[in-house]
C-alpha cells in the first residue's frame, strides 16, 4: 500500500490543473512545514521534471528524463543526499497516482451522468414527437419558433430470437490468442517454443 501524499504537493500539481479541473484531496498528516523548506524545493523541482515527462516534443521528454537520472546521479558518494532526493520523487509519485485515481472516479462519475443526460433527452424526444405524430399521423417534418423536428425513412433486421435461425443466415467468426499459461508452463519444463521465451521481472511498489 501507498502511504498518504502530504499537503506540500498540493501546490505542486496545481499549476498543472486546469482552473476548471477540481484538485484531488490530498491528505494533511503531514504539512508544508514539516517537510522542511529545502525539501519543498526539492520535490516542486522534481515535480516539475515530471511535468515535462509529457511533453509534446521527445527531446523535451528526453532532457526532463536525463535530468531526473542526474539528479539522482549525483548523490552517487552522499547516501544521505541520495536518500531525501529519492523520498522525494516518492512523495511524487505517490501525489500523482492519488491524483490519477481521483481523477478516474470523477471521470467515471460523469460519464454516468451524460449517460443520465442522454437517456432523459431520448425519453423526452420520444414522448414529444409521440404526442405530434398522433395529432398529426401523416406529418414528416415539424417546424417550431426556434427549431425543427425532421425525420426519415430507414429499414433495418430486428432479430428477435437468434438461435431461431437456420445456419445459412448466421456469421461465424474465430479469433486466437496465445494461450500464456499453457505456454509459461511448457517452457518452465525446459521446452523450447519458438516465437516465446520466459522473461523474469522484477516488480517495485512503494510502501
Amino acid at each position: 500500500m501507498s502511504r498518504s501524499t502530504p499537503a506540500a504537493l498540493a501546490p505542486i500539481a496545481a499549476k498543472a490543473i486546469p482552473v476548471t479541473t477540481p484538485a484531488a484531496p490530498v491528505p494533511t498528516n503531514v504539512s508544508l512545514w514539516h517537510l522542511g523548506i529545502e525539501a519543498q524545493e526539492l520535490t516542486s523541482r522534481i515535480a516539475g521534471l515530471a511535468e515535462q515527462l509529457e511533453a509534446e516534443e521527445p527531446e523535451q521528454q528526453q532532457a526532463a528524463i536525463a535530468s531526473l537520472e542526474e539528479a539522482l546521479l549525483a548523490e552517487e558518494g552522499n547516501r544521505e543526499a541520495l536518500a531525501h532526493k529519492a523520498d522525494a520523487t516518492c512523495w511524487v509519485i505517490n501525489h500523482l497516482r492519488a491524483q490519477g485515481h481521483y481523477r478516474q472516479q470523477q471521470a467515471k462519475r460523469l460519464v454516468e451522468l451524460g449517460k443520465c443526460d442522454q437517456r432523459r433527452a431520448d425519453a423526452l424526444e420520444n414522448t414529444l414527437v409521440f404526442v405530434l405524430t398522433r395529432l398529426q399521423p401523416a406529418a414528416t417534418r415539424f417546424s417550431f419558433p426556434h427549431h425543427e423536428l425532421t425525420s426519415r425513412r430507414s429499414e433495418a433486421v430486428e432479430i428477435s430470437a437468434e438461435e431461431e435461425l437456420a445456419p445459412e443466415w448466421l456469421r461465424i467468426t474465430t479469433s486466437t490468442a496465445p494461450d500464456k499459461g499453457a505456454i509459461k508452463a511448457a517452457l518452465k519444463a525446459g521446452q523450447q517454443i519458438q516465437g516465446a521465451q520466459l522473461v523474469a521481472r522484477r516488480s517495485w511498489s512503494i510502501h
